[in-house]
């Protein structure tokens, strides 16, 4: 790997201290560095870093993903597994491996911590490393027979109320066939490296991130018998938002990885599949998952 692009999570990365060490020991070893638009500018300001023309970034988490140079051949995240989750969305049409550093505590898919940096990097520059690919969803909301909204996730999808508290009314249907209706607080469509995220503190499985399936699982249902339901790769769901309890217009929001909102209302229906997109990330740690499973259930985070 010969060219980098580096973004930031500045909250986790006071000043861009770490990120400074990364551009500083790439160029070092002859690599070419390129900085997301929120970095340069604090460097910039500074007077430090690397000039480079760039542009606003609005609409997007951290980059906006035609300001990235030509033939990157990796972006590296600084932040944690919120950060990277962001910027897997950002980038995902680019189509560009993510190795991520972790700087706040044990992360699922940022897990280089910040003492493992130098001996990472060296690994990378090295080509010991593989990439893994990791599913997405695609929801897609239609009014009628409308489409109003389409977007993407890498961890889940999650059907919820939109205001004060109250139980909900879901339709469920899968490839076209009925299959059941929760009366729940929400619904969660995870992707398996959504499993450890939202659907595990709802009561679903962990699964294989690197297995491709979707998981349903009801958040707080009115039932003592519901569980997680576990569907092929390729299966449609399509969950359909029901009337209030007087029968009248219900309030509710598809959720995409947790930050992008759409609003819905009863008739409204979201048809959630694997998307044709893929994040891919570079894994250079020898933590495998299970191990990071293991420590996390272990401290209890």
């Amino acid at each position: 790997m010969e060219r980098f692009y580096l973004i930031a999570n500045q909250t986790k990365d006071k000043n861009f201290t770490v990120t400074r060490k990364v551009v500083n020991y790439l160029k070092e070893h002859g690599k070419q560095c390129f900085l997301s638009a929120q970095i340069r500018s604090c460097a910039e300001a500074e007077g430090g870093f690397l000039p480079q023309s760039g542009g606003k970034e609005e609409g997007f988490h951290y980059t906006d993903p035609s300001l990235i140079p030509d033939h990157i051949d990796c972006v590296i995240v600084l932040g944690g597994d919120g950060t990277l989750l962001q910027a897997a969305r950002d980038v995902v049409d680019r189509q560009i491996p993510l190795l991520g550093i972790n700087l706040g505590t044990l992360g699922y898919l940022a897990d280089i911590d910040s003492s493992s940096i130098v001996p990472a990097l060296d690994h990378l520059l090295a080509g010991e490393y593989e990439l893994q690919r990791r599913m997405m969803l695609t929801g897609s909301i239609y009014r009628g027979n409308r489409k109003i909204a389409e977007d993407i996730a890498l961890n889940d999808i999650v059907l919820g109320r939109q205001g004060g508290l109250r139980v909900v009314e879901f339709k469920n249907y899968v490839n076209g066939e009925f299959l059941n209706s929760y009366r729940a607080d929400g619904i969660i469509i995870a992707t398996p490296t959504g499993s450890t995220g939202y659907s595990l503190s709802a009561g679903g499985p962990v699964v294989s991130p690197e297995a491709a399936m979707l998981l349903m699982t009801p958040l707080a249902p009115h039932t003592l018998n519901t569980r997680s339901i576990i569907f092929p790769e390729h299966d449609v769901i399509i969950v359909e938002l029901g009337p209030a309890r007087d029968g009248g217009v219900e309030h509710g929001m598809a959720f995409f990885d947790g930050d992008t909102s759409v609003p819905m209302i009863t008739g409204d229906r979201i048809e959630i599949k694997k998307s044709r997109k893929d994040t891919w990330l570079v894994k250079v740690s020898r933590i495998s998952f299970l191990e990071t499973l293991r420590r996390k259930m272990a401290n209890n985070i």
